[in-house]
């Protein structure tokens, strides 16, 4: 090292200064300091003349600015060289080929001081010594002296100053983050609130303040902070908080355990460090789902049950060394499902990777048994697994949640199985999980191929009902009335969910002796005829089932018999009221009442469900005492409330796009309204089991054809936006076979548009071809014009997926020429587009850029700002391959700012991987990497296969091999 590089120092990480030894130096000008930045930024390498100009000026450049430059340098070397006799070889900064480099070390730059801290800290945190890391950090921010190159302008500097400013952010977030792990929550509150303030988008500060007012005993704080972060997300960007965020919301909510800090105590070091983010394989880390039920706090009894099954797992807080299963069975309401969750409860710790947990509905009198596919979705859902990354056959969905659970400890609770072929596929593969499984089957197969171990469940004993009661009666009246309690324990034939019916009414009726309650209850009569066999405890049952029904007001049994007739797993008190012809506040105190009366359960506020044999008993009552007439208009006000409110929906999350003609609405049927993008979201992201259902419903019942196919037709935006694509499929596939057996060609045409629209999401290309042109052909035979418009549209988009573009081409421009018959300007654009896509694919880039500013001009008209960035993006791909750079990396940013715009993160991603290619051709590889890690973060968070096409180009930089790729505008 030389005297002169030794001696002078430069910052950057603020105001743009130089020091020798003590002493500042004056480096002139604005503008000569932008030029001493980009000798500065580029490390060592040269600056092209070129470069210069454009880092000082951008395109406007002054009359003589090649003169004006070499002033600047000519100035900059004087000041950093002083005397005019150093050697070439000494000088800071010398002249290479048509340009300059700056030649000095790394300790001189502040920047590459605080990359450097920044690095060692990570290798720190990896190896466990965090304390030590954290120092670091604060160390390497504590040298930002302000706004990185305050005060430098031109093009370079905007840019830089801006990268820096989120490499900053993402420095200090990590640091407050390992500050939380040493246990310094109360210290950083004050700098997480005022950052969530000044950054409200940046979801992982929100993340860390939220754990921190947790830990700090301010957890109605850290809810609200969700809530401030979740309406600002939708706001500004119309979309939800992301998963990592949700989770910790629900975490907190559930005062999840894991949540609070950790005993300090030095960590075992790990065999290898961590990756960075951007080079691990997605996901890293599945989620970490808690899903158990509320444990009862009445619970009594069954020790010698419990003592058996805690026998299973080894005495040792270790993880089983094979997967156990233990299938408990029993008949309905012999406490099957309260046992296993009282026991999982209970081990949950030893289970640190999470819960998972599902009703299989195995007896559902509706006969809506919950498939094994559709299981594991829900699983993989739980576990992080993104629906479009989900695949279709059942063997690979098993493969898929067996390598997510793979090391992990995980608590899988089944419960209701109908059979063992229900359960297997949902059974881990490997060592360290516990399958608890229920069922009122033996499940011989489990016990016999899969080692299950068996755990058949009796009435409970005389002793174990009366403490039942005692827990929830108190112990003064069974203590007065002995002999009652026992003809009450005798009458319920001690079964828990019997006598805890009989509890709820008693303790409702707080006057009554027992005495009365017991004569009632002997009294009364009841028929169960799907249980019938002569069997006493079941012919019991039964009995408690319609005195308790029978002690309902009126419009509170016609409701629960009503509720016989609901398809779903669980119901809304607005589907409630629409089932039942009522008003929402009739129906709200008639849900109290049977939620008093331990007739239904609210498991979520607003959301109800019965255990199956209630709802075997509903169904009974409802057809016993409703006329055929009266059910079918219960059924079809139900149906008919679904498909209103999910058309109410449909303009938030497709606008602009053409409505479905739907049939009138019953008599006493209230949808709902939303006022938001966000609110009609939600809707139908929490009633998708429903929606499901009641696509099958109105299909199976074939009085409704109509909503079997418009249905899956309304929901269009929803299923494509959060890919529910397996759900698509199900039901546009249902709608289909719907319409076609009720000879409806208009349902027919549709529900092909829309079944193809799913198959092209799944990628599979011929078959949404095949389906578009049956679409196609039946639009004609009916003349829908705007049907046919959109097969042909489609049609040409589905080509130019498959990649075959003289096909594509045909299409696209034969529903072009449509379009413009029907004067739809959206059409148009959309047509514009992907012929712009199209041509620029077979590399005719003059066509292509025609057809591209035809479509941008027609979109900006009619206000298509999702497909307007799309169209920006395919022209900035344009300039790219026709190598003008500059005019490449306007369109993309643009693309980027309408991508925002409208919250297309998709869009967004692939525009950045795009301009990162466009950046490294141009020479800038710092820039690059900083748009493709942009575009990984996107990518990872929807586990989009395009992760893996961008981390490979932040692997090998120096390629540039360009993968260009655009969103495609179908609809």
């Amino acid at each position: 090292m030389n005297v002169y590089e030794g001696s002078v120092r430069f910052a950057v990480l603020g105001p743009v200064r130089a020091w020798r030894g003590e002493r500042e130096l004056d480096l002139g000008s604005p503008q000569q300091r932008a030029v001493l930045v980009a000798l500065l930024l580029r490390r060592g390498r040269p600056v092209t003349l070129d470069e210069l100009l454009n880092t000082v000026w951008g395109e406007d450049l002054p009359t003589a600015a090649v003169s004006v430059v070499r002033t600047y340098v000519s100035r900059l070397r004087k000041v950093l060289e002083p005397g005019r006799d150093v050697p070439e070889s000494e000088r800071v900064v010398v002249s290479v080929g048509d340009g300059y480099l700056a030649r000095i070390p790394e300790s001189a730059l502040d920047l590459a001081v605080f990359e450097r801290r920044v690095a060692e800290a990570k290798k720190l945190r990896a190896t466990g010594l965090v304390s030590d890391a954290a120092q670091l950090l604060h160390t390497a921010l504590d040298g930002w002296q302000g706004a990185a190159l305050a005060g430098v302008p031109g093009p370079l500097a905007e840019s830089e100053r801006n990268r820096l400013a989120e490499e900053r952010m993402t420095v200090l977030e990590a640091r407050l983050d390992a500050d939380l792990e040493l246990g310094r929550h109360g210290e950083v509150i004050a700098e997480l609130i005022s950052l969530t303030g000044t950054h409200p988008l940046r979801e992982r500060l929100c993340r860390l303040l939220m754990l921190a007012l947790y830990r700090s005993g301010r957890q109605a704080e850290a809810l609200e902070a969700y809530r401030r972060a979740r309406t600002t997300l939708a706001d500004e960007l119309g979309i939800d908080p992301g998963a990592p965020l949700k989770d910790l919301h629900e975490r907190i909510l559930a005062a999840d355990t894991s949540l609070d800090l950790a005993p300090s105590a030095p960590p075992d070091p790990p065999a290898e460090p961590e990756p960075p983010a951007h080079e691990r394989p997605v996901p890293a880390h599945p989620a970490r789902p808690a899903q158990l039920p509320a444990d009862l706090p009445a619970f009594v009894g069954r020790k010698a049950e419990l003592d058996r099954v805690r026998a299973l797992l080894p005495e040792h807080a270790g993880p089983p060394s094979a997967v156990v299963i233990s299938a408990i069975g029993g008949m309905g309401g012999i406490g099957k499902t309260t046992l296993a969750v009282h026991w999982a409860h209970e081990i949950a710790d030893r289970f640190p990777d999470g819960q998972l947990y599902i009703n299989l509905r195995g007896f559902d009198p509706t006969g809506s048994v919950v498939a094994p596919e559709t299981a594991i979705r829900i699983f993989l859902d739980s576990l992080g697994v993104p629906p479009m990354r989900v695949p279709a056959a059942l063997d690979a969905q098993t493969a898929l949640y067996r390598s997510m659970l793979a090391e992990r400890r995980v608590l899988v609770l089944l419960d209701n199985a109908r059979d063992a072929g229900q359960v297997r596929p949902l059974l881990p593969g490997s060592p360290g999980c516990l399958v608890i499984v229920t069922s009122r089957n033996q499940l011989t197969g489990l016990v016999v191929g899969e080692g299950a171990h068996p755990l058949t469940l009796d009435e409970l004993t005389h002793a174990e009902a009366h403490d039942l009661l005692v827990r929830r009666l108190g112990s003064e009246r069974p203590a007065a009335e002995p002999q009652a309690a026992d003809e009450i324990i005798r009458q319920c034939a001690r079964l828990p969910l019997a006598l805890a019916i009989v509890a709820a009414h008693a303790t409702a009726h707080a006057g009554f002796p027992l005495s009365a309650i017991a004569e009632e209850l002997a009294d009364s009569h009841g028929s169960l005829d799907a249980f019938a066999g002569g069997d006493d405890i079941t012919t019991n049952l039964r009995a408690v089932f319609s005195w308790s029904y029978k002690a309902l007001s009126a419009p509170a049994a016609r409701l629960f018999r009503q509720l016989g007739l609901h398809f779903g797993p669980d119901i809304s008190a607005p589907a409630a009221a629409a089932l039942a012809g009522l008003t929402a506040r009739e129906t709200s105190g008639l849900l109290v009442e049977l939620t008093r009366a331990h007739l239904l359960t609210e498991h979520f506020p607003g959301r109800y469900a019965q255990h199956d044999l209630l709802r075997v008993y509903a169904a009974e009552r409802v057809h016993a005492e409703e006329t055929p007439q009266e059910r079918d208009r219960a059924v079809e006000r139900l149906l008919a409330w679904y498909l209103h409110t999910a058309d109410a929906a449909y303009p938030h999350l497709t606008p602009h796009r053409r409505r479905i003609p739907l049939e009138p609405l019953p008599d006493h049927c209230r949808p709902l309204d939303f006022t938001s993008y966000d609110d009609a979201l939600n809707w139908c992201e929490t009633e998708l089991s429903n929606l499901v259902c009641a696509v099958r419903r109105a299909a199976k019942d074939g009085r409704q054809p109509g909503i079997a196919w418009r249905l899956p037709a309304v929901l269009w935006g929803f299923f494509y936006l959060r890919s529910h694509l397996h759900a698509w499929l199900d039901t546009a596939g249902t709608g289909l076979s719907a319409a076609r057996a009720a000879d409806d060609r208009q349902g027919e045409a549709r529900a092909l548009a829309d079944t193809a629209a799913a198959l092209r999401c799944f990628g599979r290309y011929d078959e949404a071809i095949d389906h578009y042109h049956q679409a196609m052909a039946a639009a004609r035979d009916i003349g829908d014009i705007e049907a046919r418009v959109s097969a042909v549209a489609n049609l040409g988009d589905a080509y130019l997926q498959a990649g075959r573009l003289d096909k594509a081409v045909e299409y696209v421009r034969r529903g072009l020429v449509l379009d413009r018959v029907l004067d739809s300007a959206w059409g148009q654009g959309i047509a514009l587009t992907n012929l712009g896509d199209a041509y620029q694919r077979l590399g005719r880039y003059d066509e292509a850029l025609d057809c591209l500013g035809q479509a941008l001009t027609v979109l900006r008209a009619s206000d298509n700002h999702w497909v307007t960035g799309v169209a920006l993006d395919i022209l900035g791909t344009v300039h790219h391959r026709l190598h003008r750079l500059d005019a490449a990396a306007d369109h993309y940013d643009q693309a980027l700012q309408t991508h925002r715009k409208v919250g297309n993160r998709w869009g967004e991603g692939h525009t950045l991987s795009n301009l990162g290619d466009a950046q490294l051709a141009a020479g800038r590889p710092e820039a690059a990497r900083a748009s493709w890690r942009r575009a990984l973060e996107i990518f990872a968070e929807f586990e989009h296969p395009d992760a893996e096409k961008v981390r490979e180009k932040l692997g090998r930089p120096e390629d540039g091999s360009h993968g260009y790729r655009s969103g495609s505008a179908s609809r």
